[in-house]
Formats: structure tokens, C-alpha cells, sequence
């Protein structure tokens, strides 16, 4: 919940930060223009992606595989497409190293590495035999 909150914070004044230092450098009217120009490439390249992305899957899928790398990559460039759409150049520069095929994986790798199945530690253990003793009692009632 914390890391959300600081998201929500942090973001919007990382962004106001690059609005007022690359308008200051290239003037309002050219950085107003940059942030269109970025989105309406990065929708047009996401499209582009997600295309391929399908086509790759439904390949997958005829020969009888999971597309377990398609999907999550679908995802993947559906929420890039998503931080394109938002004004703002921090979220323009994630949302393209997401779409590239290259960044895309090396992203995957680094993330799957956390999350994959840690070998467990061996647990303690008595090793020993037992029988099964009737009572006299048991047999009687």
C-alpha cells in the first residue's frame, strides 16, 4: 500500500520536474508537441507489437503449446501502451523500453529470477521404525 502511495506522489512531480527542465531548454510549444509526437508513435509501435504478439501466440497455440511468454508479454505491452498514453516523459521512456522486444525480455528475465521457486532447505527429521500394539482391552469389547 505505501509503495502505491509514493507511486501516486512521486510520478506526478518526476514528471512536472522534466516539463519545467526540457520546456526551459526547448520552449513550451516544442515539449507540448514532443509529448503527442511520443504518444501517437508509441500507440502506432504498441499496435505494431501487439499484433505480433498474437500472431506469435496463435502460432503457438495451432502447434499445440502454451504462449505462456505471448501472453505475459501482451500484457506487458498493453500496460506500456497505457504509460505512452499518459503525458509525461518518465512514463513515455518506460512505457518504451516495455514495448521493445530486447528491453521487453531482459525485463522478464530480471523479474522471473525473483520470483522463481527457491530450492527449500532441508527439514529436520527423525528416521525410525514402529509397530502397531493391540491392547487386551480393545479385543474384549
Amino acid at each position: 500500500m505505501n509503495t502505491l502511495i509514493l507511486l501516486i506522489v512521486l510520478v506526478p512531480i518526476i514528471e512536472i520536474y522534466l516539463f519545467i527542465k526540457i520546456g526551459s531548454q526547448i520552449g513550451a510549444f516544442n515539449t507540448i508537441s514532443l509529448i503527442f509526437i511520443t504518444a501517437i508513435i508509441g500507440i502506432i509501435y504498441a499496435r505494431y507489437e501487439g499484433l505480433n504478439t498474437l500472431r506469435s501466440g496463435l502460432t503457438q497455440m495451432i502447434r499445440n503449446e502454451l504462449p505462456a511468454y505471448e501472453i505475459i508479454s501482451g500484457a506487458a505491452i498493453a500496460f506500456a501502451a497505457l504509460l505512452l498514453i499518459i503525458p509525461g516523459f518518465a512514463t513515455d521512456f518506460l512505457g518504451f523500453l516495455i514495448i521493445f522486444p530486447l528491453t521487453r525480455k531482459i525485463i522478464f528475465y530480471k523479474l522471473s529470477g525473483k520470483f522463481k521457486n527457491k530450492p527449500e532447505k532441508k527439514k529436520d527429521f527423525i528416521e525410525g521404525e514402529f509397530e502397531d500394539i493391540d491392547d487386551e482391552n480393545d479385543r474384549k469389547i
